[in-house]
């Protein structure tokens, strides 16, 4: 994975687009022919930047985020518009932005009963069987880190038949990290019913006392609807959500992947060391002596 695509799938591209709109609005004043071009230029690679990156703002930001940005450049070499609109743009996109912080940040998980971690995935945690010696990623978190793991991940798992399986299991784990969505997304799940299906998966898992874990995902442009209704679901269910980077930083790595997603042995280490990262807060004072 090129750094540029890197850029783009994890949402850092958002930063950059937001940091060439307020340049733009700085130099507005400027009439010089140069800096007119330079604002045209920053504006537009700006809010393609923003577009591409599909990062899922809230609909209020989004909505107050678009209004303003049409205003300010229809009305910033007009006065006395200019007064309020160019102030008013900036704000907005500064607030935009800082929105957006935390969702970058990576987060910590709460100490846990015991040392059991419960692993709902796809494919990417299950393996394709390409090579049957292959450790995943749950197995070497048991090995190394002396963890009591449930693994009920499934190749082609989807969030609606993540649902059916964990029903059909007994998953007793005070942890669970959830790598569900890539089916879904490339699949014919709309974002209405990913929605649906994400919100049943977690209130069935919330049921029990227990920390929920999920990787944000790494989303194509304009598929910023999914994106939207994961948070919106970790809201509503106080879920920890690992920042979109973490699983891009695995997968970007030379010999990570078989075919660009699916690990290579090698992949499953570092997913392994990702996760740990994250879940280790909730079982580190419990290692074994």
């Amino acid at each position: 994975m090129n750094w540029f695509v890197y850029h783009v799938v994890s949402g850092q591209a958002f930063f950059t687009g937001v940091i060439l709109l307020i340049i733009a609005a700085l130099a507005a004043g400027d009439s010089r022919a140069v800096f007119k071009r330079m604002q045209f230029l920053a504006v537009f690679v700006g809010i393609v930047a923003i577009v591409v990156s599909s990062t899922p703002l809230s609909y209020p930001v989004g909505i107050a985020a678009t209004a303003v940005t049409l205003a300010w450049i229809l009305l910033r070499n007009r006065m006395p518009w200019r007064n309020w609109v160019q102030p008013a743009f900036v704000a907005v996109w500064v607030l935009a932005g800082l929105a957006e912080v935390p969702y970058h940040i990576m987060p910590s998980v709460n100490s846990a009963v015991g040392r059991s971690l419960g692993i709902i995935g796809d494919s990417v945690t299950a393996g394709i069987g390409e090579d049957e010696t292959a450790e995943t990623w749950p197995t070497l978190l048991a090995r190394e880190h002396n963890l009591e793991i449930q693994d009920i991940s499934h190749v082609g798992e989807t969030a609606a038949s993540a649902l059916k399986r964990a029903m059909s299991q007994s998953l007793d784990a005070s942890v669970v990290m959830i790598e569900i969505g890539g089916n879904d997304i490339l699949g014919t799940t709309t974002s209405t019913q990913f929605e649906r299906d994400l919100d049943a998966l977690l209130t069935f898992l919330t049921s029990a006392d227990r920390q929920i874990v999920m990787f944000e995902l790494p989303l194509p442009p304009f598929f910023h609807e999914y994106g939207r209704a994961q948070r919106a679901m970790a809201a509503k269910h106080h879920v920890v959500l690992i920042p979109k980077r973490v699983f891009l930083s695995v997968i970007s790595e030379r010999q990570a992947t078989l075919d660009t997603i699916h690990l290579s042995q090698s992949g499953h280490q570092r997913m392994a060391d990702c996760v740990w990262s994250v879940v280790r807060s909730a079982f580190d004072a419990k290692t074994p002596q």
